[in-house]
C-alpha cells in the first residue's frame, strides 16, 4: 500500500481545500495520473500519484481541508485490489458489495470497527458528515441496507425527531450560544440560496479588508487623450500582428508607461517590510484577470526588457491559464506593481485597492468620446479615459503620487516616447 500526500505547493500555502476527487476508490491508477484537485487561496493544484494500482480510499471528502504533507488517500500498488473497508467488521458480507456501490460512497475502514459491548453504526463519510451537519447520531437514522450501512440519502431523510430531547440536554449548559449559532428564520415567500464561499473568495476578501485595515491608502485621479494611441494601432495594427502573431492591445502601451513611470518615482516599485523600505530595480507588473473563481493577478516578468509584441502574448498567455484554472503559483507572486482594467466592464471611473504588499495599483476605465477643449478657441471630441492611481501614504507622498500619474498620462499621450523612456 502507498500513501498519496499533500506535496510542498508554495512558501506561503500550507493548507488546501479538497475541490474534487478525480479518482474514485476502486479505479486504477498508474505513476503520473492525477488523483484530486486542490483549492487553494491562490490557484488550483492537481495531485499526482507516484505509484501504479488501485485506489483503495480516500481519506478526506470533497469540501474538507488538507494540510502539506498530510496523507490523503492511499493506492495499493502494483494493481493490487483494495482492502474491503469493512474488512475487520465483517469480511464475508461487506466483501460481497458491488463494486459500484463501493465507488460511489466509500466506507472508512476504522469507523467501522465495533467495540466489544457497543455497537457503532457503519456509515460513508458524506452520510457522516451530513449526519454532523444536521446535528444528528447515525445510531437513531433507519436504514433500508441489508448490511446495516447508513447512506446519505437516509441521513438526508430522517427528519430526527426521536433525538430532539437527548440533544437539548446534551447542549444545555449554553443555549444562547446555540442560539446564535442557529441561521436566521428564513420567509418562505421571500426564497433565497446559500452557497459556501470558496477558498479563493474567502482569501479574497479577507486580504482586501487586511489592506484597507493596515495601508494609508489614498486614490489621485486624472484622464488621458487616448487618441495618438488609437491612431498609432489603426496605422499599425496589420504589421504588428504579421510581425508578432497578437494584436497590439493597449495593455502594452499602459504597462510600458508604468515601467517608464516607475523608474522616474521608485518609491510606487517599493514595500515596506518591518521598518525597512525595500525599493526593486525591477519591473514585474501584475495584470489583474477577472477568472470565474474570482480575481487573480498573474505577473508579467521583467516588463521593462520586454518587446510590445512580447507584451502582447505574456498578457495573452496568463489571461488564458487563468480562464482554464492552469495558473501556477510562481505566475502570481513576487509582483512589483499591478494595472487594472474595470473598462472593459464599462466601469467609467473608480477607486482601486491595493494589492498588497504592493505600494501602488493603477486603474484603467473606460474609453468615452468626450468634448475636450483644446485651447480658448476650439472644442475636439476626444477618445478619453480616467486613470486612477491607488498608493500606500505611508511611503508614497501625495506629490509623488501625483506627479507619477501625470507621467503616465503623459506617456501614453505620446506614445513614440514609451520606446525611450518605456
Amino acid at each position: 500500500m502507498a500513501e498519496i500526500i499533500v506535496p510542498e505547493l508554495a512558501e506561503s500555502i500550507s493548507e488546501g481545500t479538497i475541490a474534487q476527487w478525480l479518482k474514485q476508490p476502486g479505479e486504477q491508477v498508474q505513476k503520473g495520473e492525477y488523483i484530486v484537485e486542490l483549492e487553494t487561496d491562490k490557484v488550483n493544484v492537481e495531485i499526482i500519484s507516484d505509484f501504479d494500482g488501485v485506489l483503495s480510499q480516500q481519506l478526506f471528502e470533497e469540501g474538507d481541508t488538507v494540510k502539506v504533507g498530510e496523507v490523503i488517500a492511499v493506492v495499493g500498488e502494483g494493481g493490487e485490489a483494495p482492502a474491503p473497508a469493512a474488512e475487520k467488521a465483517a469480511p464475508a458480507p461487506v466483501s460481497a458489495e458491488p463494486a459500484a456501490e463501493q465507488k460511489t460512497e466509500p466506507v472508512v475502514q476504522n469507523e467501522l470497527e465495533e467495540t466489544p459491548g457497543k455497537h457503532k453504526a457503519i456509515a460513508s463519510p458524506a452520510a457522516r458528515k451530513l449526519a454532523r451537519e444536521k446535528g444528528i447520531s447515525l445510531d437513531s437514522v433507519p436504514t433500508v441496507d441489508p448490511l446495516g450501512r447508513v447512506r446519505v440519502q437516509d441521513v438526508a431523510s430522517y427528519d430526527g425527531s426521536s433525538q430532539t430531547e437527548a440533544k437539548s440536554a446534551a447542549s444545555a449548559p449554553a443555549p444562547k450560544a446555540q442560539a446564535a449559532a442557529q441561521p436566521p428564520q428564513e420567509n418562505p415567500a421571500k426564497p433565497v440560496e446559500r452557497e459556501k464561499m470558496s477558498r479563493r473568495r474567502q482569501t479574497i476578501a479577507k486580504r482586501l479588508v487586511e489592506v484597507q485595515h493596515t495601508a494609508a491608502m489614498l486614490t489621485t485621479f486624472n484622464e488621458v487623450d487616448m487618441t495618438a494611441i488609437m491612431d498609432l494601432r489603426k496605422r499599425r495594427k496589420d504589421s504588428f500582428l504579421k510581425n508578432n502573431d497578437v494584436k497590439l492591445g493597449f495593455m502594452s502601451f499602459f504597462t510600458k508607461a508604468v515601467v517608464g513611470a516607475l523608474k522616474q518615482f521608485p518609491l510606487l516599485n517599493a514595500e515596506i517590510q518591518g521598518d525597512e523600505l525595500v525599493i526593486k530595480k525591477f519591473y514585474d507588473i501584475g495584470i489583474a484577470v477577472s477568472a470565474d473563481d474570482g480575481l487573480v493577478v498573474p505577473v508579467v516578468r521583467d516588463a521593462d526588457k520586454m518587446t510590445f509584441g512580447e507584451i502582447e502574448k505574456e498578457i495573452g498567455n496568463l489571461a488564458n491559464k487563468a480562464r482554464t484554472k492552469k495558473l501556477a503559483v510562481s505566475d502570481l507572486t513576487g509582483g512589483t506593481f499591478t494595472i487594472t482594467n474595470g473598462g472593459t466592464f464599462g466601469s467609467l471611473l473608480s477607486t482601486p485597492i491595493l494589492n498588497a504588499p504592493q505600494v501602488g495599483i493603477l486603474g484603467m476605465h473606460k474609453i468615452q468620446v468626450r468634448p475636450v477643449a483644446i485651447d480658448n478657441e476650439t472644442i475636439e471630441n476626444r477618445p478619453m479615459m480616467y486613470l486612477a492611481l491607488s498608493y500606500d501614504h505611508r511611503i508614497v507622498d501625495g506629490k509623488e503620487a501625483v506627479s507619477f500619474l501625470v507621467k503616465v498620462k503623459d506617456l501614453l499621450e505620446d506614445p513614440e516616447s514609451l520606446l525611450l523612456e518605456g
